[in-house]
């Protein structure tokens, strides 16, 4: 499930407030759960906050995500709140000018390490990318934030026309690949031509088929 949050774009405009919505969806069509995605502007800095919830028979995940980010969308604090069946996970990273400190759990045990001078958690490289590709440019590969550091590159492979909950939609297409320190990802993400470059499309491979996150107009 955490496949889709690396490529999750915020919500529509660059407006001091925006709600999207997004449906799961399995490989056959049917609704696996829901997303959605908000932003607003407080003193300065943008409030981003993604939730996912999805139902899988007998076993249920419900995600939170916030972060916290300058004006020019660097970070300053990332935090992660998710439950996946029994199993539960929560932590917060702080960015402090060259450092971040992530703590995990509710005991504060937590890690220090050093960040670019704008470093970029999940959520806020997706407003960065969008912003780039608004701006007419590919956002860059570099390294983000998501707990753990994960090299991102993006590839555009061309325009396409989608149909996204049974709207035909105008986007570019792009491949994305993510690496971890244990992990490396590769999926489909497809970004609506509007000015606002929204988040239109995301499919994501595994073995029982390509699971979909549609942005719900």
């Amino acid at each position: 499930m955490h496949k889709y949050l690396l490529l999750l774009a915020a919500a529509a405009a660059w407006g001091a407030e925006e709600s999207t919505r997004y449906q799961i969806s399995w490989p056959s069509g049917l609704s696996l759960g829901e997303g959605q995605l908000t932003t607003k502007k407080e003193s300065g800095r943008w409030q981003l906050a993604l939730t996912l919830e999805a139902a899988i028979p007998g076993f249920q995940v419900v995600d939170t995500f916030r972060s916290t980010a300058s004006e020019a969308l660097c970070s300053a604090e990332f935090s992660l709140d998710s439950v996946h069946g029994a199993k539960k996970r929560r932590e917060s990273t702080v960015f402090t000018g060259a450092t971040a400190r992530r703590t995990t759990g509710s005991g504060g045990g937590g890690t220090e390490f050093a960040v670019p001078p704008c470093a970029h958690d999940a959520l806020a490289y997706l407003f960065h990318a969008r912003r780039e590709l608004a701006a007419g440019r590919l956002p860059a590969p570099e390294r983000i934030y998501f707990g753990a550091a994960y090299d991102i590159r993006l590839t555009r492979i061309g325009a396409a026309r989608v149909t996204v909950a049974e709207v035909p939609t105008d986007t570019e297409h792009f491949r994305a690949v993510v690496v971890g320190p244990r992990s490396r990802w590769e999926f489909d993400v497809y970004f609506a031509t509007d000015p606002a470059r929204t988040l239109a499309l995301v499919k994501v491979p595994f073995v029982m088929g390509s699971f979909a996150l549609e942005w719900v107009r």
